[in-house]
C-alpha cells in the first residue's frame, strides 16, 4: 500500500454517478466527503428539473456539513434556487445560455476538443473539463482522446483544465495528469465505490 499523503484529495474532485454506488447514494456522498476532496459534482443529468433540485438540496447539505464544495451540473434553474456559487454545464448550454455565466462566481464547462475549449474560454468559462483520457466504462465505444490531447487543451487555454476519463484515485495518476497541465483530475467510476475508513490506492 502507498503511503497516505494527506493533501492527495484537494486535487480530486469527485464525480458523482448514482447508478454506480453499492450502497444508498447519500451514504457514499458522506464518504466523499470525509476525504475532502476538492469538491463534489453531482452530475445527475437523467432527472428532471424538480427531481435534480431535491437531490441538488440533500447532497448540498451533506458537503456542507464537511465544507466541501458541491457543484451543480447542467440543470442553471435549480442552481440558482438553492443559491450555488457556481455550476458546470455542457458547452451547447454555456454558448446557448450565455447570461448564466454572470449569475454564478464560477462556471465551468466540459470539453472534448482545442476548438471546444477556445471556445467555453470566449464564452466565459472559469475552468474546463476535458475528456476523456483514458478509456471508461462511462464512454463505451468511444477511444480515449490521451494525454497529447490534454496537453493541447492546457496549452491552448488560460484558464484551469480538468482531466476526466478514467481517472484512478491514485497518487500516480495525479502527479501525470498534473504533469500535463491539468490543476486537478475529476474521479467518478471509483469515487461511487470509496469507503470512508480507507486510503486511496
Amino acid at each position: 500500500m502507498e503511503p497516505y499523503v494527506p493533501d492527495i484529495y484537494k486535487h480530486i474532485i469527485a464525480v458523482t454517478n448514482r447508478h454506480l454506488c453499492r450502497r444508498p447514494f447519500e451514504e457514499q456522498i458522506e464518504s466523499i466527503c470525509k476525504k475532502h476532496p476538492r469538491a463534489v459534482l453531482l452530475r445527475e443529468k437523467d432527472l428532471t428539473e424538480d427531481e435534480y433540485a431535491s437531490l441538488f438540496r440533500r447532497i448540498q447539505e451533506i458537503c456542507r456539513r464537511h465544507e466541501v464544495p458541491c457543484i451543480p451540473h447542467t440543470f442553471i434553474e435549480a442552481a440558482c434556487q438553492q443559491g450555488s456559487a457556481g455550476i458546470h454545464l455542457p458547452l451547447h448550454i454555456l454558448t446557448s445560455r450565455p447570461e448564466a455565466v454572470t449569475w454564478f462566481q464560477t462556471a465551468g464547462a466540459s470539453v472534448h476538443s482545442v476548438q471546444e475549449a477556445a471556445e467555453a474560454e470566449k464564452a466565459g468559462a472559469a475552468y474546463l473539463i476535458a475528456g476523456h483520457i483514458f478509456s471508461t466504462n462511462c464512454k463505451p465505444g468511444l477511444a480515449p482522446r490521451g494525454k497529447e490531447f490534454l496537453r493541447q487543451v492546457c496549452a491552448a487555454v488560460e484558464i484551469p483544465v480538468y482531466a476526466i476519463g478514467g481517472m484512478r484515485g491514485s497518487i500516480e495518476c495525479v502527479a501525470e495528469m498534473l504533469a500535463c497541465g491539468a490543476a486537478v483530475i475529476c474521479v467518478m467510476s471509483e469515487c461511487m465505490m470509496w469507503e470512508s475508513e480507507k486510503y486511496i490506492r
